[in-house]
């Protein structure tokens, strides 16, 4: 089985937007479809600070890493944040969140970044299983306000 990490590009719209919907279902969550749409819109428009990228098993889009960099006060260098990482239900235990994981800490490396972060659900035990395996939580709490 070929692993492959790469860019998502235009080309992988109806692959992505399969994923993103189980993504979706895994966490319970509906979308409104422009938010979709905006997300895709991002994801592909280069002058937009999110990036997308793909794991590819045989010729097939199983999985993505979603990430953006923004400028840190804790930091001399910007920190990249790893907003959503999913994998089909095939790809699981397959080494491809290994190899999409792998693949931004050395994005970030190359570029000069300060820290790679992400949040995950406490009750989310496969990811965290892998998760675990980079950096033991920070042990922060997550508070948001929605507007």
């Amino acid at each position: 089985m070929a692993l492959l990490i790469r860019e998502i590009e235009a080309e992988d719209e109806a692959a992505w937007r399969g994923l993103w919907a189980q993504f979706l279902a895994f966490y319970g969550v509906n979308l409104m479809p422009e938010i979709t749409d905006r997300t895709w819109a991002r994801i592909i428009d280069r002058a937009t600070p999110l990036r997308g990228r793909g794991a590819e098993m045989d010729g097939q889009l199983v999985g993505f890493a979603l990430h953006h960099t923004h400028l840190s006060t804790w930091a001399a260098g910007p920190d990249c944040y790893l907003e959503d990482l999913f994998l089909s239900e095939a790809a699981r235990g397959k080494g491809a969140g290994r190899a999409l994981l792998d693949d931004l800490v050395a994005i970030c490396r190359a570029n000069g970044y300060s820290r790679l972060y992400w949040h995950t659900d406490k009750d989310n035990t496969r990811a965290r299983a892998l998760y675990d395996s980079y950096t033991p939580t920070d042990g922060h709490l997550r508070y948001r306000i929605k507007f």
